[in-house]
């Protein structure tokens, strides 16, 4: 019974009916003795560290029944009362009816009844008058028993402290219950009564704890009369279904019950004690209530001993416990590393998740995997492990039941024969829990896992960026498609690889491996093999913390360690996924807060170390620029140029991966002789996609219907933080109305919205985009030299650009061509021939029609 979930400890375990265990023996004639002592169990041995109790060994636990299921635990302190928590009888703020509830009593296995073992109805259930929630404490309830219990060896009722009582610091106590013995995991079959043993924890040291974010980010104020007990480290602790029942300390061969099981952040969580409510404190309740009943609790007298014990320092040190898994001395130095030996067989890696177990895909044993039982050869595997001198013997192993059909469940679990010792060289990795929300742009690793040919490099060079699910699911996904909400544990995390020299090893399989606060998390199993052109795909491994817990009782999930969520939580305001083209995703922009500055198509162009230009990425291994930004004029030299993705300045920005590439050459369209305004830029090695550098669209048909258009570019040069503004595109007629004469075929015209005009410096030769009304963002032209109004237009170069590129972004045909004859040439008076729009013609463009941004 190791572990507590979240706020009220009540779960529904089904049992045997109650009718077994009527007490046909009792009759009302049965007195008890006025002298009733409390406190004292048969002799019997115990097992310790949540284990199954011994018969006898607690005679006072009993089990709450509702509606014939077990739901809480209590404690019998006198023939006709038990002692309970009030959450298992309270809920929506209503008691529930006494009739629906009944009491077993001497039951060590709730799977067939034993000697002395009995049910008594419920006549009254009796809360505290200020009792409304459990975490603001009085959580304690009795039960009065419509007829007394048969007091025997395996029922009798537990020593309650007095006011007075004081329970040392530190002192070593027992929980009992027959609840979940890990979170969502319940006691199996034959259901026998569980022990831990707890430590008491001071309200100083308590709250020490309790005031460090953990499990849901939560802090929590504890309230006078509630007791703490458990460890720092965790691991042992009551957990759902054990609430209502005792926590007892041994004081002078009697036992007194210090406090009642009332709630849990998880359930044996680091840095999470189980919360109890203190009985001493509701001796007066308690006595008020049961008054008139003979025999009644007993409250014995603390042993004089004991009565002065130490007290806890008002200001103690706090002794907070740090994460014993996922502790690396160096990325690609991994301590969990293991090798399975199968004879006849590649070695299958995985890693090591507890002392005794390991964790592979179930894939490289499945020839070996029968219904019949395990392997014929188990005795001849063997695991590798770091700075073991010898190899490991298996003792048994536990495939998923999923494995064999489902690809995101192939994992097998190997338990060795032996368990290791752990050390700074051999210690397990942190497995997430089913909440856990890794956050994108986190920093991750990959490493070996299942079988494969190793990285031609040090795997540690192999780093990766976690993208949000909706990058995943969009890049992945189909157009149109709506995208599901985004939660801790949710879809498969996706990421974009930044590897050294561009290499890309696809005859190799992968885990993920992602870092929060210095302890790293085995996050993401069996990457897709998607290729290079595409970010690799894992199953999350969040799913399968339940059943890792349940098979092995031992493996290290730790809490989330990273909490930043931000405002929107990585969430984005798009939904559905923009249209795709035939290679894939593009144009797609995450609207969260703190990427409000980042474009992943806007690159940083540092020509010769003398001017940087702006770019766009227009596929994996190319970025378009302005021909005059990037080359001197009449100069065939390609200078030395560097570019810069996923940064604005000098600083990479907030969850960004910034990428950088030399250009190895300058293309230029022939057919335009020469300077022509458009130059693609050949990269050193490709851009794998990511949120801070994919490419952007290209549209071959003109304008999209219903875009939205922007000029995006820099306020300052220096600073270089991007900025957009929003603008019209001009109509052909207009456009050439305004700059008759002058305007080479295929420019542009914009007429910015108030107050925008110069938003943007033109030095370095701005873009000009639009989103469509599908939410992709398209590329429709870069600035001619010198003007902020005037763009070299794209879709006439699609011919070009998809003969150079190959895999450039260009989504299929919409709307009518852009430049479309008219019927009239007829120009506004006061247009025609006009160098830039005169203020007079303002009025008259507002009335003409625009392709409005």
């Amino acid at each position: 019974m190791s572990q507590h979930l979240l706020l009220p400890l009540v779960i529904l375990v089904i049992g045997p009916d109650p009718g077994t265990f009527q007490d046909s023996a009792f009759s009302p004639s049965q007195e008890e003795p006025e002298d009733l002592d409390c406190g004292r169990p048969e002799p019997s041995a115990r097992i310790m560290g949540g284990s199954d109790a011994q018969p006898g060994t607690w005679p006072w636990q009993v089990s709450l029944h509702h509606w014939g299921g077990h739901v809480c635990g209590g404690s019998l302190i006198a023939p006709s009362w038990v002692l309970s928590a009030a959450h298992c009888f309270v809920s929506n703020g209503t008691l529930e009816p006494a009739s629906e509830w009944s009491v077993l009593l001497g039951v060590h296995s709730q799977d067939e009844p034993q000697d002395g073992a009995h049910v008594r109805e419920v006549a009254a259930i009796l809360v505290p008058d200020n009792y409304t929630r459990v975490e603001l404490g009085s959580d304690v309830a009795l039960l009065r028993l419509a007829s007394p219990a048969r007091l025997g060896p395996t029922v009798r009722p537990v020593c309650l402290p007095r006011a007075s009582h004081r329970f040392t610091h530190g002192t070593s106590c027992w929980a009992t219950g027959a609840g979940d013995v890990l979170e969502a995991d319940p006691l199996p079959r034959p259901w026998v009564l569980q022990e831990v043993e707890l430590r008491l924890l001071g309200e100083a040291a308590c709250q020490c704890l309790y005031s460090r974010p953990g499990p849901f980010n939560l802090t929590f104020q504890l309230l006078p009369g509630m007791l703490c007990a458990g460890y720092p480290e965790g691991r042992k602790d009551t957990c759902q279904g054990d609430s209502g029942g005792p926590l007892v300390c041994e004081e002078g061969g009697r036992w007194f019950q210090a406090g009642i099981t009332s709630f849990g952040f998880g359930c044996g969580r680091r840095n999470r004690p189980g919360v109890f409510t203190a009985v001493a404190p509701h001796e007066a309740w308690i006595r008020t209530q049961v008054m008139g009943s003979v025999p009644g609790p007993v409250f014995p007298t603390q042993p004089l001993e004991l009565q002065s014990g130490p007290r806890e320092p008002m200001e103690e040190n706090c002794t907070v416990a740090l994460p014993e898994c996922g502790k690396a001395p160096r990325p690609g130095a991994w301590p969990w590393e293991a090798q399975v030996m199968v004879p006849g067989s590649k070695p299958c890696h995985g890693a090591l998740v507890s002392e005794s177990w390991v964790l592979a895909p179930a894939s490289c044993f499945l020839d070996r995997i029968s219904s019949d039982g395990p392997p014929r050869d188990l005795n001849a595997w063997r695991v590798l492990l770091p700075s073991r001198p010898r190899a490991e013997r298996v003792a048994r192993l536990v495939p998923h039941e999923n494995a064999s059909w489902d690809d995101a469940s192939d994992l097998a679990l190997l338990q060795l024969r032996v368990p290791v010792n752990l050390s700074a060289a051999l210690r397990p990795v942190c497995l997430p829990y089913l909440e856990h929300y890794f956050l994108p742009g986190s920093r991750c690793r990959l490493a070996r896992w299942g079988r494969g040919e190793p990285a031609s490099g040090p795997s540690a060079l192999l780093e990766a960026e976690l993208l949000s699910g909706w990058w995943c699911h969009c890049l992945y996904g189909h157009q149109g498609e709506t995208v599901p909400p985004q939660g801790g544990g949710g879809g498969g995390p996706l990421l974009g690889e930044r590897r050294e020299a561009g290499r890309c090893w696809n005859d190799s399989r992968w885990s993920l491996l992602c870092r929060e606060e210095g302890t790293w998390f085995l996050a993401g199993i069996r990457d897709f093999s998607s290729g290079c052109l595409r970010p690799r795909a894992f199953s999350p491994l969040q799913t399968h913390g339940p059943w890792i817990s349940h098979v092995t009782r031992g493996a290290y999930l730790e809490d989330q360690l990273v909490w930043d969520w931000g405002l929107e939580g990585g969430e984005t305001e798009i939904q559905t996924c923009p249209p795709h083209t035939e290679h894939g995703a593009c144009g797609l922009r995450q609207k969260a807060a703190q990427m409000e500055h980042l474009w992943p198509w806007l690159a940083e162009v540092h020509v010769a170390g003398d001017h940087v230009c702006t770019g766009i990425l227009v596929a994996p291994g190319w970025v378009l620029a302005a021909t005059h930004c990037v080359l001197r004029l009449g100069s065939t030299t390609v200078p030395y140029i560097e570019v810069y993705l996923g940064r604005a300045g000098a600083n990479p920005l907030p969850q960004s991966h910034q990428v950088s590439r030399l250009v190895n050459s300058i293309r230029l369209p022939r057919h335009l002789g020469h300077g022509p305004p458009l130059a693609l830029l050949e990269l050193s090695s490709r851009v794998e996609p990511s949120p801070s550098s994919l490419p952007v669209c290209l549209h071959p048909g003109g304008i999209p219907p219903g875009a939205s258009c922007w000029v995006l570019g820099w306020k300052d040069p220096q600073d270089r933080v991007p900025m957009a503004a929003a603008v019209s595109i001009l109509t052909p007629r207009l456009c050439g109305c305004l700059y008759q004469g002058i305007l080479p075929p295929g420019t542009l015209c914009v007429l910015y919205s108030e107050g925008q005009e110069d938003s943007c410096e033109v030095t370095s030769a701005p873009p000009l985009l639009c989103q469509t009304e599908g939410g992709s963002w398209v590329l429709m032209g870069m600035a001619i030299r010198g003007s902020r109004e005037l763009f070299a237009a794209i879709s006439p170069e699609e011919a070009w650009i998809s003969q150079t590129v190959g895999e450039a972004h260009f989504l299929p045909p919409s709307g009518p061509p852009y430049w479309s004859p008219e019927g009239s040439n007829l120009c506004p008076l006061g247009m025609a021939g006009a160098s830039g729009p005169p203020r007079a013609a303002l009025l008259l463009l507002l009335l003409t029609p625009l392709i409005q941004g």
